[in-house]
This record gives structure tokens, sequence and C-alpha cells, in this order.
């Protein structure tokens, strides 16, 4: 391979096979039946079905478009979602279990007609999917797991080894799943959801939401969206709608290399379930055959040295394919409902305007056509299997009570430890292209060194509830270990629940640490309150 890559700017296999439109930002104020929030694969999912249906619909996104999680997948489109089942029955009984599986059955068979009726040509390959245990604890969970495929009638592939040197302990399938790549696929629903009259536009954040007899969508162009229904699709809800979703899941990071291998490949998707966790998957590219390991999940913020969890991976596929060239690697970061299973539907209970699909833990493939196919039921009028089991006002005691208060207590220590933090390192010895918390002047506060020896110094507190952010070096982020929010370099957001950017800081070898106000810091925060 003739590829020279940069380490320091990962970046996905995806983004180089796909061509995909830019769109102009909304400087204008306009009217649409449906504004949708979110350019990833869950928001051109949902406008798609709606355009279909007749409606006028709206895209906004803050960035470009399927340039968030959808862009960092491992496009595993499947309903063997870890384990899960043997889990759902304990906590919501047989009947529920068997409706989450049949909902990510029908996402899949759902994918698979609508590319055949658009005619994408998006690499779509049917595969089995397995997990496999390394341990003999692992080996008791899978067997409940099996137990629980045998009480839902989940087909399982006849062959029980893998393909590939492991220290298995047993294994689980899953027959008749696919993966796909997933920005070929979504470029060609975009460009059918432009034929059918809908509308995007990039680099509109969406910053506030006004309830009246219309709904109003405030952008940060100054520019108003009116719409008649709203359906957010942000990863993160931009706005709460007073259901506090930012104290209802947590953030992880996960990460993945691609390699060309140096052994044959034969075919399936994989998961290990015993830590650290392993995905395998193929893929290809340049006409070549190559994998994607995928792995080493942690909480947002509580990874430790990033650079660490890509050479895991490496060392990983060395040992059990050989690399002969290291193509890719790419982070991702998804979010984890109490109950494990995703809220899509009424911001609030019986809310017929606002809706939002979120936490889909890392299984956002079919869970993403799920949210579109549900949704569009909503906003249509019509009724479906699926409303109570995806609800987001839910609130079951076991496991929600148990998990909220874990998160929170999480918070509260994240809160209290990084403000007592001892830090050393002065900004002067930092490389080009390194960050670090840094103490200046008696305050903790981040630095960053660019490429050209400029100094990035900010105030590390999170600006949206306090909790002190800390360097990811992979990706060149500030990453808050309450709720997940993202911050570059520089101090913008990334990922919400934050909306406003870290302060800061005016820096020199004499001055005293002073504050550079952002644009529109003495503003009030902008309200989740309809």
């Amino acid at each position: 391979m003739d590829k020279k890559l940069d380490w320091t700017h990962p970046e996905p296999l995806w983004t180089k096979e796909a061509s995909l439109p830019s769109f102009d930002q909304l400087t204008d104020s306009l009217d649409t039946e449906v504004a949708v929030i979110g350019g990833g694969i869950t928001g051109i999912t949902t406008a798609y079905l709606l355009a279909k249906e007749g409606k006028s619909v709206t895209i906004l996104e803050a960035d470009r478009i399927l340039n968030g999680t959808s862009g960092h997948t491992t496009a595993k489109v499947t309903a063997q979602h870890g384990l899960i089942y043997h889990e759902l029955i304990n906590h919501f009984g047989e009947d529920h279990a068997a409706l989450y599986y049949k909902a990510q059955l029908d996402a899949l068979t759902s994918m698979q007609a609508t590319i055949n009726e658009l005619n994408a040509s998006c690499e779509w390959s049917k595969q089995n999917a397995y997990l496999y245990a390394t341990t003999k604890e692992g080996a008791k969970k899978l067997e409940r797991e099996r137990e629980a495929y045998e009480r839902l009638n989940i087909p399982q592939a006849s062959d029980s080894a893998l393909p590939f040197d492991s220290d298995a302990t047993a294994v689980l399938s899953m027959a008749d799943q696919a993966q796909f790549h997933p920005l070929l696929y979504l470029s060609t629903l975009l460009e059918e959801f432009l034929n059918l009259g809908g509308t995007v536009y990039e680099n509109t954040t969406a910053v506030k939401v006004n309830e009246g007899e219309q709904i109003e969508i405030s952008t940060n162009q100054e520019a108003t969206l009116s719409c008649d229904q709203l359906v957010i699709c942000t990863h993160f809800p931009f706005y709460d709608g007073r259901g506090l979703y930012f104290s209802r899941m947590y953030a992880e990071r996960s990460y993945v290399i691609a390699i060309e291998p140096k052994k044959d490949w034969q075919g399936g998707m994989y998961l290990s379930i015993d830590d650290p966790k392993r995905s395998i998957r193929s893929a290809n590219y340049q006409g070549k055959d190559i994998l994607l390991i995928g792995g080493e999940s942690h909480r947002t913020g509580e990874g430790g040295e990033s650079l660490f969890h890509y050479n895991a991976l490496e060392e990983f596929a060395e040992r059990t394919f050989g690399i002969r060239a290291k193509l890719f690697q790419w982070s991702a970061q998804d979010l984890t409902t109490l109950d494990k299973v995703p809220y899509i539907g009424p911001i609030r209970k019986n809310d017929k305007r606002v809706f939002l699909a979120t936490g889909f833990r890392k299984w956002g493939m079919t869970n993403s056509r799920v949210a579109g196919d549900l949704i569009t039921d909503y906003v249509m009028g019509r009724d479906s299997l699926y409303k109570t089991l995806f609800t987001p006002s839910r609130f079951k005691a076991d496991p929600s009570m148990k998990e909220f208060l874990k998160n929170n207590s999480n918070v509260a220590a994240h809160l209290m430890e990084g403000k007592i933090e001892l830090v050393g390192t002065r900004p002067e010895a930092l490389l080009k292209g390194e960050g670090a918390v840094i103490q200046w002047k008696g305050e903790r506060a981040g630095a960053y060194k660019d490429d050209n020896g400029e100094l990035h110094v900010l105030d590390t507190t999170c600006t949206h509830m306090g909790c002190e952010v800390e360097w990811n070096s992979a990706e060149h982020s500030w990453d808050c270990p309450c709720h997940g929010s993202r911050f570059s370099f520089d101090g913008e957001v990334m990922e919400g629940p934050a909306k406003k950017p870290l302060k800061k800081i005016a820096y020199s070898d004499t001055d005293e640490v002073r504050h550079i106000p952002y644009e529109d810091e003495n503003d009030e925060e902008p309200t989740d309150q309809p």
C-alpha cells in the first residue's frame, strides 16, 4: 500500500469512498411541515421515510452531514446486540424481548428492501453474526443467552467454531444478518430524499426551541425554522423538553482500526463478550479484503491515554490475523440508556409534536431504521407494535433506578475529583500537536500547541454542569467524563449536552490568567423549557 496516514488526525474508511454533496447554511427564516435536526443515519432515514409519505421535510445539520457517529460506525446490520436478550427477558418479560428482536429484524428487512428499491450499490452482504466468550464465566453468560435465543425462536447458524485463532470457550451465532458500506447507502437515501422535495442545510446549529402555536427553532445564523412537528436526531438531544436526558444516559467511546490481514478471511461478523471486547468484520478497500477490528470501550473522559486503545487493537490484530498494512483508525461515541433500550418517540408523554431518537448503545444501524419507521408512524398518526417498548418516558425500576443512581454517583465523583486534581505541566513544555491539563497561575487549565507552535489555553470547566474535561490525545479534543460533552482543541462544542464553548484564557508569560469572553457569554443559557 502506498498510503501515508496522519495518525494524529483519525478518519474512518467510509469517508474515503463516498462522495457526499455539500449544502448551504440556513440564513433566511422558513416554514416546513417537519423539521429533522441531525444529518446522521437516523435523521436522513427518518426524513426520507417522511418525504415518501408526502411530508415537507427540512434537515438541519450543525456540521457536515454524516460526519458524526454514522460515519464512524463498524456498520454491522444485525439484531445480535451483544448479551441483550437474556437481560431483556429478565427486566421486561419474554413478550417485550421478542418485540425488541422483531423490531431489529424488521429493520434489517426494510433496509434491504430500500436498497433493492433504490438500486443502491453499498456492498450489502449477508453474514452470520457471532458472539464468543474467552473465559469460563463468559461461557456461562453465553449459555444463558443461548437459552434466551431458544425461548425467542431466534435462528442460529450451524457452525460452532471460530475461523480464526482464539481462546474461545463458547460461541453463539445468529443467522442471516448483514454488513454494508453505510455512507454509500445513505448517499443514495439522501439523493432520493432530495428528489422527493426535501431540503438540507449544513453548518446550521439549532440552539433553542419555542413551542408556540408553531414550533420555532432558532439557529446560530439568527434564522428561524418553523414547523408543525420536530424530530430530534442529534445523537444527544439538543433540546431536553424537561426530560432530563443528560441524567438518563451515559456516553462511551470505542475505537476501530482497519488492516489488510496476512491470513485469509472466512467470513462472518464477530464480537467477544469478555473484556477487553473485540469486534471483527470484513470490508473492501481498493479492491482488497480488509478487516475492521474494534473495541476498547470506556466511558467518555475516563479512558486514559487514547493512543493506548489503538495500540491494544493493533496488538490483537497482529497476533490473530497478522498485519500486512494498517490503513485507518478512528473512534466513535455512543449513548446508552438506563435499561439499554433506545429512547424513540415523544419527548414527553403523549406529546404529538416533538419526537426524539437516541441511546442506541452502539447498534445504530438497525435502531436508526426502527426509529425512522416508528417516528413516521407517530407523525402520520398510525399505531405501532413498538411504541410502548421504545417510549422515552418509560421508567422501569429494575434496572433503571440502579443505573440512574450509579450514573449520577459517577458524575458526582468526577465533579469532586476534577476540582482537587493536582497538575504540574507547564504550557511551554508541550510539543507541537500535544495537549495536556496544566496549572497556570494557580488555576486548572488546558493547553494545546498547534502545528504552528501557537498555544490554545482554555478553562477546563465544562459549560454544561461544571465538571472538568480531560484531554483526548487521539482525537485532539477535550472530553467531559460526566455527561459526554466534547470540545475541540480550541474549545468549540463538538458534542452535547454542552451548548457553549469552553472559555478561552489569554496566555502570556507575565500576565495573570484572564478569560476571553465568547460572543454570547453574558446571554442566558438557552433554555430547555417550552
